[in-house]
């Protein structure tokens, strides 16, 4: 009984590097939110500290209004990127 074990490992032999680059690269919406999200988490916390006398509930509104912009813009950019993979393709 013979197994042939010439199975290529090359994707194992990426580095975590290369995956993610391949991957931006691929689908360039994932580190624009990834950014878009820090930036959001740092902004809010930068607030946070330097509120004042503001409430926490209007803090939190002002958060909520940040992140639902945020989901605004990726959604748009997603449905823009599924139009031009979709419905407008070049004629081969």
């Amino acid at each position: 009984m013979s197994t042939n074990n010439d199975v290529s490992l090359s994707s194992y032999d990426e580095g975590q590097e290369s995956k993610c680059t391949q991957k931006a690269k691929k689908a360039s919406f994932i580190p624009i939110g990834i950014a878009d999200f820090a930036a959001i988490v740092v902004y809010g916390l930068y607030k946070l500290k330097s509120r004042g006398n503001t409430k926490m509930s209007v803090h939190l509104i002002h958060l909520c209004v940040a992140v639902q912009g945020f989901v605004g813009v990726m959604t748009l950019g997603m449905g823009y990127s599924m139009y031009r993979e979709f419905w407008a393709k070049p004629e081969l």
